[in-house]
């Protein structure tokens, strides 16, 4: 029985400086449009503390505390749910459609987007599943392995690429793939899975205009500069008019109409023009600082699932908020993908919260 530990009081105070970082951005960011839309200025502030830090901090709490062992019990159940309410999107009445997305499900004022809560699902399921294959020949096994495991990402793309929601696949996709490479599995099983990953990838965007516009936006910048292309152009002007200082808190010109879904996807452009070149390091070392620490507590976890589960949390965060930030620097097709702990979302701040308490939780039982 592993020794019991304080919990990792530095991933704790990065992960709070992202939090404390995302609510004096949006009181920034929203109070402008929040008035005009709600007449309140502080109306989406309040909604994220109310529905998404106060809520993701208790659940955060009870994830601290239970036994890692119920995790690992009720992995498949917890997956079989979070399915569930993706299949709840598409039930009229239930479902809200967004810009032709089924991606969120509406009860009265309350709404939540299951996809969110699909990533840490299937991280604890993969995990627990992985951990059960810990025999040499049932790794190497393309029947016991890379067929089951395959077949595992096919049902969630399905369910994903029917919303859509491919952003949000190819994050829980990638995850699930380096999970399964930490696993000990040969290295074949993910060179394969690789390439039919790829493979799907081309075929996604060959068969949707909206998918293949962005890619042309991001080899081609002047490509529909008022259409496709005015999220980047935008963003790019938000970050370079920031300097190496930034325009001071509250001061961006980009919010102001300019900049889309400038609390949300766009955070990070409006955090940069605001802050500038420094703040804008301070923020991305963060981040590596989150994921340093995220490295620590899956090489001392108590065992193969503990291990696997950080990583898997420590993969998702990081991939993402590398992917939003690259977005918004043209690196890579803009995506709708949040940053986390910092975009406006409930959804994804609770799940967020979740993780980091199961974080802690694994740290207290470090080997």
């Amino acid at each position: 029985m592993p020794k019991r530990h304080a919990p990792d009081f530095i991933l704790l105070f990065i992960c709070g400086v992202l939090l404390l970082t995302g609510v004096l951005i949006l009181a920034s960011v929203s109070s402008s449009f929040s008035l005009q839309q709600t007449g309140t200025s502080f109306y989406y502030l309040n909604h994220q503390l109310l529905f998404g830090f106060l809520p993701g901090l208790l659940l955060g709490t009870v994830a601290f505390f239970m036994p890692l062992s119920l995790f690992k019990k009720w992995s498949f159940v917890l997956l079989l749910g979070s399915m569930a309410l993706l299949a709840l999107v598409f039930v009229p009445g239930i479902g809200e459609t967004i810009g032709g997305a089924h991606r969120w499900i509406l009860i009265g004022s309350f709404s939540f987007q299951p996809s969110e809560l699909l990533k840490l699902t299937f991280i604890l399921y993969i995990a627990s599943w992985l951990a059960s294959r810990a025999s040499s020949a049932k790794k190497k096994s393309f029947k016991q392995t890379l067929v089951p495991f395959a077949g595992i990402l096919a049902i969630v793309s399905m369910f994903l690429i029917l919303q859509p929601n491919v952003s949000t696949l190819g994050v829980i996709a990638i995850t699930g793939l380096i999970m399964y490479f930490l696993a000990g599995t040969p290295l074949w099983h993910t060179l394969a899975l690789m390439g039919l990953g790829l493979s799907a990838l081309a075929l996604l965007v060959l068969t949707a205009s909206y998918r293949l516009s962005r890619f042309r936006v991001l080899l081609d910048s002047s490509f529909d500069p008022l259409g496709k292309g005015y999220q980047i152009k935008q963003a790019l002007i938000g970050i370079g008019s920031g300097g190496l200082f930034g325009t001071g808190l509250g001061l961006s010109f980009q919010k102001f109409g300019m900049l889309p879904e400038p609390i949300s996807d766009s955070v990070f452009a409006v955090f940069a023009e605001e802050t500038g070149f420094t703040g804008s390091v301070f923020l991305i070392l963060f981040f590596c600082a989150f994921a340093w620490r995220v490295f620590v507590i899956a090489k001392r976890a108590p065992d193969r699932f503990a291990s696997l589960v950080a990583w898997g949390i420590g993969v998702w965060i990081f991939l993402q908020a590398s992917i939003n930030i690259s977005a918004m620097l043209g690196l890579v097709p803009i995506t709708g993908i949040p940053l986390p702990f910092v975009s406006y979302g409930g959804s994804a701040l609770v799940t967020e919260l979740i993780a980091l308490g199961i974080l802690l939780n694994i740290s207290k039982h470090a080997a």
